[in-house]
């Protein structure tokens, strides 16, 4: 399977390379309104937000910001495919202006906005950030009356276009093999994730501050719990590339939007970490299974099922066609253009791609000949 990942370095306000109905799945977290960095950006596209800021007119600076962003939710729209869902990271805005201070509700504003293009809403997901300290505080302080709560979990909002997504007999096998383990699901679909202490892929510290980049373990999960292997997911504020990289570590093609050109450098570093670390990420899958399994038959209850691709026990049926894809092959074919070629994945398959080929074909086949497997759960 080849994935392609395409970069357009201009306004998500008018994405003409795409088709309607061409991506599946949206990933993205926009620039912030009513959150400082963002200021310049956003009154560079409408002249009377810098008017607004500059007069302590917040709510007029809050909705003219956010009708710069509906612009590109009515294209993120148009180009998902019907059943196709939008995930989008936001967080809410606190500031002083004109001499008051107050919450600025991004994540309910951009909600409305979806909706009123037909998205569909479905349970949200609360993530929680590392960076903000439990003892941090605003306002009075200890005195009542005069505080206010701290901030300290950003959203992700889920929403679909229309009904279901419907399948062709080849969309329905790719869904089997693209399948998830089952301790993986009772992780990602729980509504609040914590992410202290997970991998961090993206481009330089500096180039990330300057972008507000989520981090890879976010896009990640979401990529492999919306789309299907080969499918396109877009991310119309692509910033340092954090969406592309978890698509090309997961076997899905990419399209990005970015409007700052001075971040293709990233970019490129961000796709090229990814490439270096792709296969390490399916091992580390593998190897959190077999803990797992480990896990269960010490407590004396483990899987009914076994995976017919790799003969190791699984949870449900579901899982039975399931199937790992590694990274074969990594390359930079020009500025904001990156292609991938992958092949299915086997427990030892962790080497970084474009690496000499290793002598693992028939692997599988062989473990599932065996009456047990190498690493210790019987077939």
């Amino acid at each position: 399977m080849n994935t392609v990942h395409q970069v357009h370095f201009t306004s998500a306000t008018a994405m003409n390379e795409l088709d309607a109905g061409s991506v599946a799945l949206v990933v993205t977290s926009p620039p912030y309104p009513m959150i400082a960095m963002w200021d310049d950006s956003f009154a560079a596209q409408h002249p009377e937000i810098g008017a607004a800021l500059e007069a302590g007119n917040g709510p007029a600076a809050f909705e003219r910001m956010h009708s710069v962003l509906d612009m590109v939710w009515a294209e993120c729209a148009r180009v998902l495919r019907p059943g196709g869902f939008a995930c989008v990271n936001i967080g809410d805005a606190t500031r002083t202006l004109g001499g008051g201070f107050r919450l600025y509700t991004n994540h309910a504003r951009i909600t409305l906005a979806l909706e009123a293009l037909g998205m569909e809403s479905l349970p949200l997901i609360l993530w929680r950030k590392q960076t903000n300290a439990p003892n941090k505080f605003m306002g009075s302080g200890m005195l009542p009356a005069g505080a206010y709560v701290t901030l300290e979990h950003e959203y992700i909002l889920v929403l679909r276009k229309g009904g279901k997504r419907e399948f062709t007999p080849e969309e329905r096998a790719l869904r089997r093999a693209s399948a998830f383990f089952w301790e993986e699901r009772n992780t990602w679909f729980s509504d609040l994730w914590d992410f202290k202490g997970t991998r961090q892929l993206l481009a330089d510290a500096d180039a990330r501050a300057r972008s507000g980049a989520f981090p890879f373990e976010l896009a990640w999960r979401l990529v492999q719990m919306y789309s299907l292997q080969g499918d396109t997911v877009l991310d119309p504020f692509l910033g340092t590339g954090t969406t592309a990289a978890a698509c090309l570590a997961c076997a899905r093609s990419s399209v990005g939007y970015e409007l700052a050109p001075e971040l293709s450098g990233a970019i490129t570093q961000t796709m090229q970490n990814a490439a270096l670390t792709a296969n390490r990420l399916v091992s580390d899958r593998f190897q959190r299974h077999f803990q797992f399994l480990q896990d269960r038959e010490a407590g004396g209850t483990p899987p009914a099922h076994t995976n017919a691709v790799y003969g190791f026990p699984v949870m449900t049926k579901q899982e039975v066609e399931m199937r790992l894809l590694k990274l074969d092959r990594f390359t930079a074919d020009a500025p904001g253009r990156f292609t991938g070629e992958h092949s299915p994945a086997t427990p030892d398959a962790a080497a970084a791609p474009n690496a000499a080929p290793t002598a693992l074909a028939g692997a599988v086949a062989a473990a599932g000949e065996s009456e047990q497997l190498s690493f210790g759960f019987k077939t």
